[in-house]
């Protein structure tokens, strides 16, 4: 049961909790704020981690390969914003996720197999050694107390420090951008754009101006995830989206710490869970391969429950926003 402890409060500050945070800030600058239904963000995501791993794989900087990411993320906000943002609610919905998809299923293209590694995707020791070389920890395994993790290498305390100085940069930007004027302007087109628009406001302009910095906070990471993992585009499928959402509504959407917090239970959760399914259930009634289905199945029971009983989230205020009336 020790182990058990451990290893649910070592997922908290993992970088995949790490990346979905800010993934999920991300959405809040166009949910939270802004009211946009955009079901692609895992297409940022994707951009952001091809951005980033090609430009290093090709030779160039860390510094280039994240704007590389961030241009990439912001052009296509941009391509997908002009057409889309004068659509309301599910029409929204269903062209972001589409245009998500049309990423992805270019990234996986044979056509496209010499840049993007095509389905395959591209391997981890062929970006990630710049920014493993920038490490201040040793290259060794480093413990912690009870956690012990490597100094340098991929999921390791350097990664796991940058990854967190990241998330908690970003919630001070959407914390300082959500209470300026330009915040106000985009809770009133969330609450009612007619209304703001009456007031001689650009509507069009501040949602796609939300659109593309909700983008490049996707694109970060994106960046986050591949430093941790690899970049394969079917990782960031329709699933990865869904993901983000529940962590956002979890939290709580409009909210400071909401995505941050939703990203820590959802995952501490499903390890939670499929740690105690392995312990209290015997392999003839679910398989090890079954186990963490079943444990995704008890946590969507339960976060539907959540939306059910308390669709504000954990930190959401139910006056905060309009769609809860």
């Amino acid at each position: 049961m020790g182990d058990l402890f451990i290893d649910v409060v070592r997922e908290a500050f993992t970088p995949t909790t790490a990346a979905f945070a800010l993934a999920a800030v991300g959405l809040n600058f166009h949910f939270g704020l802004t009211g946009l239904l955009n079901m692609g963000q895992a297409g940022f995501m994707l951009l952001g981690m091809y951005g980033f791993a090609i430009t290093i794989r090709e030779g160039g900087p860390i510094w280039l390969g994240v704007i590389v990411a961030l241009v990439l993320a912001m052009v296509f906000g941009l391509l997908l914003g002009w057409p889309t943002l004068k659509l309301r609610g599910d029409y929204l919905a269903i062209v972001t996720i589409a245009a998500a998809e049309m990423v992805r299923y270019l990234g996986r293209s044979q056509n496209f197999n010499a840049l993007t590694g095509a389905s395959t995707g591209i391997r981890g020791n062929e970006f990630k050694e710049p920014f493993e070389q920038l490490s201040p920890f040793p290259d060794r395994m480093v413990d912690v107390g009870p956690f012990a993790l490597h100094g340098a290498r991929s999921t390791s305390w350097w990664l796991v420090v940058v990854a967190w100085a990241l998330v908690a940069i970003l919630v001070v930007i959407f914390w300082r951008l959500s209470r300026s004027p330009w915040g106000r302007v985009l809770k009133g087109i969330r609450e009612d754009e007619d209304a703001v628009r009456s007031l001689g406001k650009n509507v069009y302009s501040y949602k796609m101006q939300a659109l593309v910095i909700g983008g490049a906070v996707g694109a970060l990471a994106g960046v986050v995830w591949s430093l941790g993992a690899s970049v394969q585009p079917d990782s960031m499928g329709r699933p990865t989206t869904f993901w983000v959402w529940t962590l956002l509504l979890l939290g709580g959407a409009a909210t400071i710490f909401g995505p941050v917090l939703g990203s820590i239970i959802f995952w501490c959760s499903l390890v939670l869970v499929k740690g105690l399914a392995a312990m209290w259930i015997p392999d003839s009634v679910l398989s090890q391969q079954q186990l963490e289905p079943f444990s995704l199945v008890l946590v969507g029971v339960t976060l539907m429950c959540l939306v059910i009983f308390r669709p504000q989230g954990v930190l959401g205020d139910k006056r905060e926003l309009a769609f809860n009336d």
